[in-house]
């Protein structure tokens, strides 16, 4: 991989192109973009470091892997409009639902593939990146690819029949947590705390009981039992989620998605 274009620049590629080049995965000369919208574009690019595009083929010609940022439904346009500008390159498909099966469908070229999911926490280097293991990037490319979006999160590799799960939970997870530190913001609000601080501890604690679980690997109702002492207060918080069905709502929610 030498130079990487960025097809389309949204939120999630912003996160990713921002993440990339602060942590010096990649050198800001090397990144590029394009997005239909040319002066939100050149915001963006002032802003985050990359070199904008006039145009889909401007962008090809320059970058060797391509990360295709549009949404969904744009995608058969843009594959129409590139052609064989496609051949011999990789591409990076962070679009739902448009895994490598998908792609061999639609490309009559010897473009590489891989798809990954993403989620918004990438924003601060502490994202998620599901890597669909069917690709046909070549192995050392796959490696640098790999190396790359781990720059921004954690990297996991799944299945093509376990993608639409691990993307439900990781990438629809961070609004139900963003729903549990309002909510809990509300009640300390409450009893008395100024709203910011709320939020501020509440994300702090979520953040802190995560690394925890990440870092020990100790089971999360071990963690749990830890700060539930004999007839404590952890104990009556933790009696009243359960009996207004707090668990099997984390489940419903994801049931919601995945049986639509």
């Amino acid at each position: 991989m030498n130079n990487l274009g960025f097809i389309g620049m949204g939120n999630m590629a912003q996160a990713l192109a921002s993440g990339f080049i602060q942590a010096g995965a990649i050198d800001k000369s090397k990144v590029f973009a394009f997005a239909p919208h040319q002066e939100k574009l050149r915001r963006n690019a002032e802003s985050i470091g990359f070199t904008p595009k006039a145009s889909l083929a401007e962008l090809a010609a320059e970058a060797d892997t391509l990360i295709m940022a549009c949404k969904p439904y744009q995608i058969e346009d843009v594959l129409k409009e590139l052609g064989d500008a496609l051949n011999g390159k990789a591409l990076i498909s962070i679009a739902a639902g448009w895994d490598s099966n998908v792609y061999q469908q639609h490309l009559k070229t010897n473009t590489r593939v891989q798809f990954v999911m993403p989620n918004t926490p990438a924003m601060v280097g502490e994202g998620v990146l599901l890597f669909e293991e069917t690709n046909s990037l070549q192995k050392e490319e796959h490696k640098q690819i790999m190396n790359l979006f781990a720059s921004v999160g954690i990297v996991q590799e799944l299945p093509s029949s376990l993608m639409g799960i691990g993307g439900t939970v990781t990438g629809c997870g961070p609004a139900f947590v963003d729903l549990m530190i309002e909510a809990y913001g509300d009640a300390a609000v409450k009893y008395g705390l100024k709203r910011a601080d709320a939020y501020r501890l509440i994300a702090q604690m979520i953040l802190g009981s995560a690394k925890l679980q990440l870092e020990t690997g100790t089971h999360p109702a071990v963690l749990k039992d830890n700060v539930c002492s004999p007839a404590g207060t952890t104990i009556r918080g933790v009696t009243a989620l359960e009996e207004h069905g707090f668990r099997n709502a984390c489940i419903q929610s994801i049931d919601a998605i995945m049986n639509r």
